[in-house]
């Protein structure tokens, strides 16, 4: 013979045999006891939001939500404006000029809105730039 180990059962020559496999599951129980946890499980799958619900969320029912939101945010401006109409005169950097209490104001939560964003978008920007940095 040679160096080499015999051929056992099949097994090339010089290989390991495969690892013994288990079972780790439980058994499965018998009886009423099973067709209860059976039915425990199911309902613990069915947890909302669980990929098993069948009422999970969907792109539709979020956007429905956003809906109901933006109109909910409409009354109430409209009932804002509609409670702010007098006149008042704005001054701004020399600039003179009346207008609705309601639109001047709704002019300076724009206004304070888009820097809070402009500030917002550079914070984002320059850690992007420094994750992309740290990545090379």
């Amino acid at each position: 013979m040679s160096q080499q180990d015999p051929v056992v059962g099949g097994q090339p020559a010089n290989q390991p045999p495969p690892a013994p496999t288990y079972d780790d599951r439980a058994p499965e129980p018998t009886g009423r006891d099973a067709v209860a946890e059976r039915q425990e499980e199911q309902e613990q799958r069915r947890v909302k939001g669980s990929p098993d619900d069948p009422l999970r969320g969907s792109a539709t029912g979020h956007v429905w939500v956003i809906l109901v939101l933006m109109v909910v945010v409409l009354v109430l401006l409209a009932v804002f404006i509609l409670q702010n109409l007098e006149s008042v005169q704005v001054n701004y950097f020399g600039a003179t000029g009346s207008s609705p209490l309601a639109v001047a104001l709704l002019l300076a939560f724009a206004a304070g809105l888009a820097v809070a964003g402009l500030a917002g978008t550079a914070r984002i920007l320059q850690l992007r730039r420094r994750v992309r940095k740290a990545d090379r």
